[in-house]
């Protein structure tokens, strides 16, 4: 009977992939980060989860850990994605699980003007037309007191 030899793969010992931020937005940048492959070793990672693909994590000059940055596509769904990170010779292999969050644009800015439903608003954006509007309400208001002051006399109209 022959045996075929296969690859031992498994968990690496020393952890799990740190994502930063834990929760991105479409469009934003991930950095994966992994001090589980072995004396500073380099990793590849795998995004394709969240539809970025593969990325290289290595070490940078005064760190052990494994690094490296994806960027979430601006299609992405909100949900959450694993994030597979492979070590270079070892062959051990780790994890993450970044969130997606739904986009939300830029951090503190929040939208601004009027918001076009066909019903109108309150305060239109121009204030010379709200306040030529008011005013012809107010003389459409009048001639029809007017009106129904002079039938309610028997004046006619």
């Amino acid at each position: 009977m022959r045996r075929s030899a296969r690859p031992l793969t498994g968990t690496a010992p020393a952890g799990d992939v740190e994502v930063e931020p834990s929760s991105a937005v479409p469009g934003g940048q991930v950095t994966v980060r992994t001090a589980a492959c072995v004396d500073g070793g380099s990793a590849s990672g795998d995004a394709g989860a969240v539809g970025a693909g593969s990325l290289s994590l290595a070490p940078g000059p005064h760190e052990r850990d494994a690094t490296g940055r994806f960027r979430v596509p601006p299609s992405a769904q909100p949900g959450t994605y694993e994030i597979t990170a492979t070590c270079t010779g070892s062959g051990w292999w780790v994890t993450g699980d970044p969130v997606v969050s739904p986009a939300s644009g830029r951090p503190g800015v929040h939208p601004r003007g009027s918001v076009k439903t066909g019903v109108g608003g309150a305060l239109g954006p121009d204030p010379v037309q709200t306040a030529a509007g008011v005013a012809a309400l107010a003389v459409a208001a009048a001639g029809g007191t007017w009106l129904l002051h002079r039938r309610a006399r028997g004046d006619g109209i």
